[in-house]
């Protein structure tokens, strides 16, 4: 329970700056679906989405890698840090390079052959982002999560607040025709939704000089062997994470590729938008789980090789479904509140879609804390191999269903995927290191979770009536969790 109580501390301060710095970050989703019509706002969707193949490319999956790698080898961290340090930093140059002066051709690639500029801005600040990450991940290793939430804040401030300047101020008084010399010196109208990719290169860039100091541990004359071992390990896990994107993100570029024939470029980046906005809605739940596994990543490591290890990894599991089970339940029964987060009724059309992303979630933070037994066993290309599976089923039941259902087939490609993962690993987990988890309790919270949605679908109800009996049912969510679990409560208290 100690451990337990360990992690819980660690969980709720990276939540602050992961889970709470991320919700303000969201926050600017009302402030894009208000300025961008839905095709704008598709470009800004599908930009993203390609950056996240490029974010995990750029870090070789060596974050992990460095975790088990010290916990492993007992050794000097600051020698492992450098050599990841200079990898990545000669990595990542490289990539600067090609960016740059290959923007054109990478521009028309995808299909941006008007905007190169947009590959260079989100190149530079995917390239800053990946040199920041082994400095945030050694705050990490070294529980110094007070100084990894300030840096987290400081990068996401400034990107809100640029995009408050930019999108918020620039664009809307510029179109209402007021002049001044901030206006006239920072505001040009062919960059349109570029200003986005602007400030999120200027929050990546200040990052990482906040975490430069650092860099003074690099080692440019790499040491091979130790390279190679953090590599081998790396690969697979960096494979299940470019796999892991496709199953994330790829839906919101082959929407556009699969419609665009059909119905037209500006429709498909209409659809593209639409299913982004309405995708954001899933964000209590998403943003949970990236705090999740920021805090569980060390924490699986370090219980490892500790008594009752496998005990902790199910205790974790039950109380990661109850909070998320609850989160289902608060973002249905309010949804109708949710909605005008976007900032534009025409994006309210994909509202229908929104349970089956959150059920989708959830099967995706299950399958990170089925991750444990191929982490630890040194099994990692298990996670590669399980990623591909979800990869594969993304793109074929994308391609099947996005022609017939458009952005509601993405949506269910996306939960078929997880969900095939998440039974996987379970699978192939209990073969090779058996945990205890009790599938009856995690099972059943979630079918509560959803037989009670279900249930606040039935009355056609409108105003407070409405509200008044989905808060009831989430009340009746809470205190069926305080009677079954009133125990272990008070074992945590």
């Amino acid at each position: 329970m100690a451990a337990l109580k360990k992690l819980a501390g660690q969980t709720a301060i990276y939540g602050l700056s992961s889970m709470l710095g991320r919700f303000l970050n969201y926050l600017l989703v009302p402030l894009h679906t208000t300025q961008f019509i839905t095709a704008d706002y598709g470009v800004i969707t599908e930009i993203y989405a390609l950056s996240a193949f490029f974010a995990v490319l750029l870090t070789w999956g060596l974050e992990t890698a460095y975790f088990r790698y010290i916990n492993e080898h007992n050794t000097d961290s600051n020698k492992v840090i450098g050599n990841v340090l200079g990898f990545l930093s000669y990595s990542t140059v490289i990539f600067f390079i090609i960016i740059i002066f290959g923007q054109n051709l990478l521009a028309d690639w995808i299909g941006y052959e008007q905007n190169p500029e947009y590959i260079v801005w989100m190149g530079l600040a995917l390239g800053f982002d990946a040199l920041s990450a082994i400095p945030l991940a050694k705050l990490r290793k070294d529980e110094k999560s007070v100084k990894f939430a300030v840096i987290n804040f400081l990068n996401i401030g400034v990107n809100i607040g640029l995009n408050l300047f930019f999108i918020g101020y620039l664009i809307p008084e510029a179109r209402e025709g007021t002049s001044n010399w901030v206006i006239d010196t920072f505001y040009n109208p062919a960059i349109g939704v570029g200003y986005v990719f602007i400030a999120n290169l200027i929050a990546s860039g200040i990052k990482f000089i906040a975490l430069s100091p650092t860099f003074r541990l690099v080692h440019f004359k790499l040491d091979s062997q130790q390279i190679k071992t953090l590599l081998i390990y790396a690969l697979p896990v960096m494979v299940a994470g470019f796999a892991g994107i496709i199953n994330e993100t790829l839906d919101r570029r082959l929407i556009r590729v699969i419609l665009e024939p059909e119905i037209g470029e500006t429709a498909a980046k209409s659809q593209v938008g639409i299913y982004g906005g309405v995708y954001k809605l899933s964000i209590v739940i998403t943003l949970f789980i990236q705090a999740f596994r920021y805090a569980v990543e060390p924490f699986f490591f370090s219980r490892a090789k500790q008594q009752g290890a496998a005990h902790a990894y199910a205790d974790v599991m039950n109380w990661f479904t109850i909070i998320v089970s609850g989160m289902f339940l608060f973002v249905l029964m309010y949804l109708d509140l949710f909605k005008h987060f976007l900032g534009r009724e025409e994006y309210w059309k994909g509202l229908h879609i929104v349970p089956i992303l959150l059920l989708a979630n959830i099967f995706l933070g299950w399958t990170y804390n089925l991750s444990v037994w191929y982490k630890i066993k040194n099994l990692t290309i298990y996670g590669a191999y399980l990623a591909v599976v979800g990869a594969i089923i993304t793109v074929v039941l994308n391609y099947m269903l996005i022609p017939q259902m458009g952005y509601e087939g993405a949506a269910w490609a996306t939960f078929a995927a997880y969900a095939s993962m998440c039974y996987l690993s379970y699978f192939f987990g209990q073969k090779h290191n058996p945990i205890p988890y009790d599938l009856k309790r995690v099972l059943g919270y979630l079918a509560y979770a959803v037989a009670l949605y279900g249930l606040s679908t039935i009355p056609e109800l409108e105003g407070w009536m409405k509200y008044t009996l989905n808060t009831g049912i989430l009340l009746v969510f809470l205190f069926t969790v305080l009677t079954i679990e009133r125990k272990r409560i008070k074992q945590l208290l």
